[in-house]
């Protein structure tokens, strides 16, 4: 049993931000071992600059209690407002915004853009999901913490930490065959493992120059970035270019075409410069997607390849 201490604290809860909405880009499937979430609850463990910590938010009529443990339990604290969006200023429509814009911002007016601070937290399983589907990225990002993550502090035996940096680095690349993850991705997880300290630095520099340290890393592209960067340091204009779906529904979205391209998807955006990630955000919650074409791909087990 670990030893834990607590500390809490109260914020004012801003009634239109929807909490759900706003955390759920933390948990990486319904049964993640590091993050939980519900309608008026969030539970979160992972490792700070102080050590490990555990992270509790509920939240009632505009009222929102935190409580955290463990030895990083003020850094946790200290990041209450960035991560449930309490600094993030919200999106101002554009009058002459494409319809499909207006009408997700009008929909949707209580998702705001957080910010975790735990930038190699969010790169892991982002890592995880490179070149596969999201059932498969999910199923092995839940057996890697399955077993490397160690048990969380405070009170609750089920919630795991993240991968600790060393035991990622430990393991050769054979070893993660078992879960699904080919040496390609295994050894991008043991670069940045191998970074950590640099990324916890680079987590409070600007968005774009975060980025652009993070590209220089062997395996790190411009999806695993953009995909990483928006929740993890609050940019609201972070666009995962390379995704398979997301192109596509921006097309159809904005310009009625069931099929794009990276190019095709940054030209529909570039009206939103600055905001694009949140656009991006907007149209997927309120159900745009592009049509889809022919029989789902069958999943084969890595050792069926």
């Amino acid at each position: 049993m670990l030893e834990y201490r607590a500390a809490v604290l109260a914020v004012d809860l801003d009634p239109a931000t929807n909490m759900v909405a706003t955390l759920g880009v933390y948990r990486y499937g319904s049964r993640d071992h590091t993050t939980r979430l519900s309608t008026h609850e969030f539970r979160r463990a992972t490792w700070t600059p102080d050590g490990p910590a555990t992270l509790h938010l509920g939240w009632s009529k505009g009222n929102l209690d935190a409580q955290a443990w463990g030895p990083g339990a003020t850094w946790m604290l200290e990041r209450v407002p960035a991560l449930i969006g309490h600094l993030d200023p919200g999106f101002s429509c554009p009058v002459d915004a494409h319809v499909a814009v207006r009408q997700a911002s009008r929909n949707h007016p209580g998702v705001r853009i957080g910010a975790s601070g735990t930038l190699l937290h969010e790169l892991l399983p982002v890592i995880i999901a490179q070149r596969i589907t999201g059932y498969e990225a999910i199923r092995q990002w839940h057996a890697l913490t399955k077993r490397l993550g160690q048990r969380a502090p405070g009170p609750d035996p089920t919630l795991l930490l993240p991968p600790h940096p060393d035991d990622l680095l430990g393991k050769p690349a054979w070893w993660y065959h078992p879960i699904g993850i080919e040496a390609k991705r295994a050894e991008a997880l043991r670069t940045v493992a191998r970074h950590a300290n640099r990324i916890a630095e680079w987590a409070d520099l600007p968005p774009a120059e975060a980025s652009a340290k993070l590209r220089l890393l062997p395996g790190i592209g411009a999806w695993t970035v953009g995909s990483a960067v928006g929740p993890a340091l609050g940019d609201p204009d972070a666009v995962p270019v390379g995704d398979f779906h997301i192109k596509n529904m921006v097309s159809w979205a904005l310009a009625g075409e069931p099929r794009g391209t990276d190019e095709r998807m940054l030209h529909l955006l570039a009206p939103y410069a600055g905001e694009r990630g949140r656009v991006i955000t907007l149209l997927g919650r309120d159900g745009n997607a592009a049509p889809k074409f022919g029989p789902r791909q069958r999943i084969l087990p890595m050792h069926r390849w």
